[in-house]
């Protein structure tokens, strides 16, 4: 049986979506709350297993900061150790989990449906994995952005707050609800261009290696997956990195010695960071996040696949429980 299903994976006439002994399901066989759960387990995973070095890109990101004053990565983290302890890289990691798993819910959900929509039966459609991948971080960053924002001034390890309901407390108390959402339009100009590369790389790395290797593509669909997911976290990481500076000033604003701007114009912040680090500062922090984007999308992808596996063969046995 294993052997027929592979003659036909290597069959280049072969194709499953449109092969007339095959029932086609909705969308992958999984119900809409299948992709919201398996999508928040793996941003959950994806950000615990890196939030280190999201506290080392963050501090080295928010110019002026505490107590980070040096540049590389190494010596951003022998800082961070030698003044506050191990226990200052998980600063905020509160924040980050009430955050990320309700914001990749909806970001792999709305992703799946608009990839459905969009691609009009072509699984090889890059332009509708990245308009996909858009919509997917726009519903995304409105619901994420508000704890991103807490988190990373939690980071900043001098900044005054006791933990993650005292910042929110405070922040509404003595800036209002609007500095919860100081970033996001940054936010999601830094992530449209950011998701459409990563969905397309990632989609396209997917594909290039399950062709280099189809007969042994059952066995190594964990590999595959993050595999493509690590090149896709790097590229679009590397790609993005300005605007996520410009993202962490906006949201770390009149925290431990970082500028406070009258608006929030993209333009202004980058201005400020051009004045005071050269057109260098606008590239803070791009070694951190490539190295949290890429085994963070590695993680996030296989959890993710891994996930609706699981879902696809809980279905399957449910419909065979029923049949029977």
């Amino acid at each position: 049986m294993a052997t027929d299903a592979r003659a036909k994976f290597q069959n280049a006439d072969f194709r499953p979506d449109f092969h007339a002994d095959l029932k086609v399901s909705t969308h992958d066989g999984l119900h809409f709350w299948q992709f919201m759960m398996a999508g928040s387990v793996a941003g959950c995973v994806e950000h615990m297993a890196m939030f280190p070095v999201d506290t080392v890109k963050t501090r080295m990101q928010a110019l002026g900061s505490c107590p980070v004053k040096t540049g590389t990565v190494r010596q951003a983290l022998k800082s961070i150790l030698q003044s506050e302890g191990p226990s200052a890289l998980y600063r905020g990691i509160g924040a980050m989990g009430l955050g990320a798993g309700p914001a990749h819910a909806v970001y792999f959900s709305v992703y799946e449906t608009c990839k459905k929509r969009l691609s009009e039966g072509n699984p090889n459609n890059a332009a509708a994995h990245a308009a996909s991948g858009v919509c997917a971080t726009v519903a995304s960053d409105a619901v994420f952005t508000p704890m991103d924002m807490v988190k990373q001034r939690l980071q900043l390890g001098n900044s005054g707050y006791k933990g993650v309901w005292d910042c929110v407390r405070r922040v509404m108390s003595e800036e209002g609800f609007r500095a919860f959402y100081a970033s996001y339009r940054t936010t999601v100009l830094m992530n449209a261009p950011f998701t459409a590369v990563h969905f397309t790389t990632y989609e396209a790395a997917k594909r290039g290696l399950m062709e280099v290797s189809p007969e042994s593509v059952d066995d190594e669909r964990l590999i595959v997956h993050a595999t493509a997911g690590a090149a896709a976290g790097a590229l679009a990481a590397a790609v993005t990195t300005p605007l996520d500076v410009v993202k962490t000033q906006l949201q770390c604003q009149g925290v431990c010695g970082c500028d406070r701007f009258k608006s929030g114009s993209i333009k202004d912040v980058i201005k400020t960071i051009v004045k005071k680090d050269g057109y260098r500062g606008l590239m803070r922090g791009w070694i951190p996040r490539m190295l949290f984007h890429a085994p963070a999308a590695a993680i996030c992808w296989s959890t993710y696949e891994a996930g609706k596996s699981f879902f696809q063969d809980f279905n399957q046995q449910k419909d065979v429980g029923t049949v029977t």
